[in-house]
Order: C-alpha cells, then structure tokens, then sequence
C-alpha cells in the first residue's frame, strides 16, 4: 500500500525530532547524514505532508512533524515491546571492559543500571592484543581499545580522550608534586609496558608522547599485568609507568597526572559490523550519558593527542 510507513523511517524522523540537528541525530543513528536526509524525506513524500522546516541555521517541527514526534514514540515502544514478547529476552552480551574501574567498566557499569534486564559478561584483557583481535576470534562483541587501525567488518565510536598519568613509587621525588610537567620524566626512564590497559596500541600511543618530548623509555621488558605483579614492578624497577586516569591504586605507589601539556588517550568502543542487540544499543546510551555528563570527548586547549588521532580531529 503507498501510505505504508517502515518503521526504519519513523525511528529515523524521531532521532531528528528529537536532536532537531541533523548531524547529531545521523551520530546517534551511526549513519551518513546524507542517508538521515534522505530517509525523512522520503517519510515526508510517502506521508503527503512537510514534517520539518530547515534552514542552514536551524531545523524546526512543522505542526504534522509535532505530532507525528509525539505518535512516533508511541509507536516505536509498542513496535519495540512486541518484537521482545515474541522473541522473549535478548541473549547475553560479552563485553571486553579491559580492567577493572577503567574507562570501558565505566561504560559497562552505566549500561547496566540503564539496562537493568540485559544480562552482560564482562572480559578482562587476556593478554597485550589489540581489542579488534578478541572479535575477530569470536571472544567477546564489543571491545575498547584504540581506532586508529582496525580490520573491515569492525565498526567504532569514540568513547573518551582519556587523561595520561603516570604511577611514582611512593618515595620518588616527582611524587611530592601534585601535577607532573612531561619534561620531569627525562632521565627516568619510564616505562609504557604495565598495566591492563596495556597492548601494542597503548605503546603506540606512549611511545609516540615519549618521543615527542624526547624521554627515553626503560629498556623493553614483558608486558606487566595485575597489581601485584605492576606494584613489584615499580618497588624494583623505581620507575615511573605510564598509565591512565582511571587506574586503580598500586600498592607502595602514587597516581599523578601528566601536564604541560596534557596528553591524553583516545579510547574507542568497537563492535562487529552487523551486530543488533539490546545490549549494544544499552552501551551506547551510556557513551552518550558519560559523554554529555563528564565531558569525555573535550579535548582541552594544547592537550596533546597522538597520530592519527590528533590530524583526524583536527
């Protein structure tokens, strides 16, 4: 019949009703703003009515597009309920969250709350391997890591620029300082191969910060992983480690963080190409809560970023 409407079309209309821009809708949708465009207008033509004004400054709400946003919703619960009384519940998701009470558990833990009848599974880092590499095997659907290489059949939204910080044995004497300056660390031989966070991405990343301010790293060793095995590490090494904010705290060490300027990682959510689930829609809202609510994705005046990351913003 020709006043058929998919119920792709109306999910579509509401994310632009919602947004009322249509850059931050197509972003929520994770599709072309030229698609979104089109997609509403084709709902327009097959309705018989203009449901959006647009200018190059401003998108509004015609009258019809007033209520159809009002029925939209209203249409897309039911739609939504039905499909999950008839296929009764989702089945679980595996997430890898890296470690414990870093960014990615973060974003698990708030998926949960917001999503309280979904049933995750959380992984933690099986060794230094690039997040893309646990999907491909098969171990986990979403993954957090870096995005600046990925395979085809992976898709990714970034998550968080995350502030670099740097661990101290307890009687180092940068630790007396509140907020370490980059250039402290020459002569320290820090050491960018500790923690969960660590793979040959996050060294990409440290090395890169290192090199740039021309700090010598410690020689290169095995990864170091657990907080037994990392405070070790430091009481014997007395180095400094690079690390994220987000770090639990080490035995015998103290957590500063990196400044003039402030370098920061860039950590990104990965999912294979494909992948419906409402555990996966569940994370996404809460990248968008955290996002919004603790301003993960601003990067601060003279922050440093490493490449591709930094011309890619740019």
């Amino acid at each position: 019949m020709p006043d058929d409407v998919e119920i792709r079309l109306l999910r579509r209309f509401a994310a632009v009703a919602d947004e009322l821009h249509f850059r931050r809708a197509a972003d929520r949708l994770f599709i072309a703003q030229q698609a979104l465009s089109r997609d509403v207008r084709r709902l327009e033509d097959r309705l018989g009515v203009r449901l959006l004004d647009r200018t190059t400054r401003r998108v509004s709400l015609t009258p019809a597009g007033e209520l159809l946003s009002s029925r939209a919703r209203e249409i897309l619960a039911l739609y939504d309920a039905t499909v999950l009384d008839l296929r009764g519940p989702a089945p679980s998701l595996t997430v890898d969250v890296v470690g414990t009470g870093l960014t990615p558990a973060l974003v698990l833990e708030a998926a949960r709350r917001g999503a309280p009848g979904q049933e995750f599974f959380a992984r933690f880092h099986t060794g230094p391997e690039p997040a893309a590499a646990h999907l491909a095997a098969g171990h986990v659907e979403v993954a957090f890591g870096r995005g600046h290489t990925l395979p085809d059949g992976v898709r990714h939204r970034p998550v968080r620029y995350e502030p670099i910080s740097v661990l101290l044995p307890e009687r180092h004497p940068l630790a007396r300082l509140a907020a370490v300056p980059l250039e402290s660390l020459r002569g320290t031989g820090p050491c960018a191969r500790a923690g969960e966070h660590g793979s040959p991405d996050w060294e990409h990343a440290a090395l890169q910060l290192l090199e740039r301010f021309d700090i010598d790293p410690l020689a290169a060793h095995p990864h170091v992983q657990g907080t037994d095995e990392l405070a070790r590490h430091i009481r014997e090494r007395a180095a400094p480690v690079l690390t994220v904010s987000t770090r639990p705290a080490v035995p015998g060490a103290v957590l500063r963080p990196l400044v003039d300027p402030v370098p920061l990682f860039p950590w990104v959510m990965i999912w294979r190409t494909g992948l419906g689930h409402p555990g996966l829609d569940a994370l996404h809202r809460a990248v968008d809560e955290l996002t919004a609510a603790h301003g993960w994705l601003a990067v601060p005046a003279g922050a440093w970023l490493p490449e591709p990351e930094r011309s890619r913003l740019a």
